[in-house]
């Protein structure tokens, strides 16, 4: 499996090998030697997530508070994605910087996020399946939003198709707003729980 990190610290791209045969094809999607050798500290699962979204559908941009905060490791099982990292970690050099990736079931890729950095991704097909492996259990009174609308943000979704958002999504605030009113998680608060994970 090869590891990739990308232009957010705590954000990056898993590529499994994929083996077609006669039958169809086998991939393992997480693989905790090689993400461990990549991060250096073992991924806790404390909840695994599916959803299933409609061609258009946008969920997120999500994040948790921190501490505990929630990491996320994610890979498509049908259909495909845009997947979209925010960084929203005050004090960060890369603050309210956007990574996108594109996944799909095949070739099969996937993305890690740290705590601290918000998720986001549109579904580019119908019945387009993610599963998650999550770091700490949902806790919706730690859960937070920014709409994935925000004009400043300028994220990627699709151009011929209205974005569907749930209605929580779609009455998010900002990234200006939410940076305002101190509901954005911090770099420091980040690293510390960084640090705890290293050991």
């Amino acid at each position: 499996m090869r590891a990739t990190e990308l232009g957010i610290a705590g954000a990056w791209l898993f590529e499994p090998t994929t083996f077609p045969d006669h039958r169809g094809s086998f991939v393992a999607p997480f693989q905790g030697s090689a993400f461990r050798e990549a991060l250096g500290f073992d991924l806790i699962v404390a909840q695994t997530n599916r959803s299933v979204s409609h061609r258009g559908v946008v969920r997120g941009v999500h994040w948790a508070d921190v501490p505990p905060g929630q990491a996320k490791y994610l890979w498509v099982a049908a259909g495909a994605v845009r997947d979209v990292v925010v960084d929203l970690r005050v004090g960060s050099p890369t603050f309210g910087r956007v990574e996108v990736v594109e996944l799909a079931a095949e070739p099969l890729r996937a993305v890690y996020l740290s705590e601290g950095l918000g998720h986001a991704f549109q579904a580019l097909a119908d019945s387009t399946v993610v599963g998650y492996l999550c770091s700490a259990p949902y806790d919706p009174a730690a859960e937070h939003g920014l709409t994935p609308l925000d004009p400043d943000l300028a994220l990627p979704w699709l151009d011929d198709v209205e974005p569907v958002l749930s209605d929580k999504d779609r009455a998010a605030p900002t990234l200006a707003r939410a940076r305002a009113a101190g509901a954005l998680p911090t770099w420091d608060a980040c690293r510390d729980r960084l640090a705890r994970l290293h050991g």
